[in-house]
């Protein structure tokens, strides 16, 4: 029987083995398995001070992990630069690191400059950890697998803690407190329903292969749908749904057309600003639709507020994580109305964005989406079923952070995720490298025009005679 398997193949061509990982590529799933699992099993055995948001930054683990990750990263490099010196970067990878230079340029004129230039640091860190070592992988190394693998163990882990009951508690008014469904080992059940869809969206792509990879496929699938009805976040299930669906649409126009998925995808956005503009279809009037609630669970009343703030420096905003959760004196406090105070975030990644680096940085991240969705369309041309997961995945985000922020917010496992994904699309930017000849062969052009591979050419035969 052939080593090659239908399932394994290496942008368009067949391989020998299609592996998880490789030393390189554990440094991106090791990054991915500490935000996912490692990380939030440690705060939520904690005291419960120290597991808040706030808090958690300023733990020993993130303080230790991240710099060693980011230390053998630079020595891979280091051992490596014959081999990244000669890489043509792939414009997503380009782009990531131009937001992200941004952000350390926003230290600068940041509200909270110390804060700031903390948080910037820790957040190159992991950008380094996952970036350098996914461009040094082998070229075999199937970075969906090792995904996979965190986010199945990720939702076996979260079932003995959901059993026990660990449920996410909020009080309304005089009703009291109110359970709003499980949350596993997370810090709430929106956690717990953006890891169980990812599961699920990463499990799909595994039943598309035979034997063991198709039973835990099932298997992980499975958990995950039980999960995302306990955890009872309709948001995730809703986007996980709409994700796979809008990606093969995506994928068959742009087969049918050529058009890339980067200028197929924006075209909804510009029409749902047209149809709105005219008519009175609004963001609002879905959520009405949706949950009977047009504030989106009090969400607008934030953006209210933040686009308040954005409109005080709207170019480069406050600096990067310089606005919410740096102290008394924050503009979050002092400014905010009512219970808009307590908030960690506003609650949408793109207004997080606006405030903290305004315009522009909006802008670095909008290019650096749209250079993800444009290469797509390569991996496509090589793999079409893994360019279905990945943009699936990569949809799922971009969505999700118009109701939540994770738009390079500190160890954010999702946007640890978008990370890695980001960097294996920009992977099949380049080329793959032409196969070498067999041993003891010879080419037609190198025999002679005519010749026959491995063949001796007439003036060696006539010698030998």
């Amino acid at each position: 029987m052939s080593k090659t398997s239908a399932g394994s193949r290496e942008f368009g061509r067949p391989r020998v083995s299609a592996s998880a990982t490789d030393k390189y590529a554990t440094v991106p799933i090791l990054a991915c398995a500490f935000a996912l699992i490692i990380f939030p099993i440690l705060t939520f055995v904690t005291a419960s001070d120290l597991a808040r948001p706030q808090f958690a930054e300023s733990r020993a683990e993130p303080r230790i992990f991240w710099p060693a990750m980011a230390m053998i990263s630079v020595l891979l490099l280091a051992r490596n630069w014959f081999r990244i010196s000669k890489l043509a970067w792939p414009p997503p990878v380009i782009c990531l690191l131009a937001y992200l230079a941004f952000a350390g340029a926003s230290v600068l004129w940041a509200f909270r400059p110390e804060i700031s230039f903390i948080r910037f640091v820790q957040q190159a860190m992991i950008i380094t950890s996952i970036v350098l070592p996914t461009m040094l992988a082998a070229r075999t190394v199937d970075m969906t697998r090792g995904l996979f693998l965190c986010f199945g163990s990720s939702v076996i882990l979260n079932l003995p803690f959901v059993f026990a009951g660990s449920v996410t508690i909020v009080q309304y008014g005089s009703i009291g407190d109110v359970n709003i469904g499980y949350q596993g080992y997370f810090l709430g059940k929106n956690y717990l329903g953006e890891c169980a869809t990812v599961a699920f969206l990463l499990a799909l792509h595994e039943v598309r292969h035979p034997g063991a990879r198709r039973v835990s496929g099932i298997i992980a699938a499975t958990i995950a749908i039980l999960l995302v009805f306990l955890s009872d976040s309709k948001t995730a299930l809703g986007l996980a749904l709409i994700s796979p669906v809008l990606a093969v649409v995506t994928l068959t126009v742009r087969k049918i057309t050529r058009i890339s998925p980067a200028i197929i995808l924006l075209s909804i956005p510009v029409c749902y600003v047209v149809v709105s503009n005219v008519s009175n279809f609004n963001v609002y009037r879905i959520s009405y639709m949706l949950y009977g609630d047009s504030t989106f669970t009090g969400r607008s009343i934030i953006w209210d507020f933040a686009q308040h703030e954005i409109d005080r420096s709207p170019l480069v905003g406050w600096g990067y994580q310089s606005f919410w959760l740096i102290g008394p004196d924050a503009p979050s406090i002092v400014d905010a109305p009512g219970w808009v105070k307590m908030m960690p975030n506003a609650h949408n990644g793109y207004y997080d964005t606006m405030l903290e680096m305004g315009y522009i940085g909006l802008a670095l991240l909008l290019v650096f989406i749209i250079a993800t969705l444009h290469a797509i369309g390569r991996v496509a041309d090589r793999d079409p079923a893994r360019a279905l997961l990945l943009l699936s995945l990569v949809l799922y985000v971009i969505t999700y952070n118009f109701l939540e922020s994770l738009w390079m917010r500190g160890f954010e496992f999702l946007w640890v995720l978008f990370i890695i994904v980001a960097v294996e699309i920009g992977r099949f930017w380049q080329p793959y490298p032409l196969r070498r000849a067999p041993y003891g062969s010879r080419s037609p052009q190198r025999n002679g025009p005519g010749h026959l591979p491995g063949t001796q050419p007439p003036r060696l035969r006539s010698r030998l005679s």
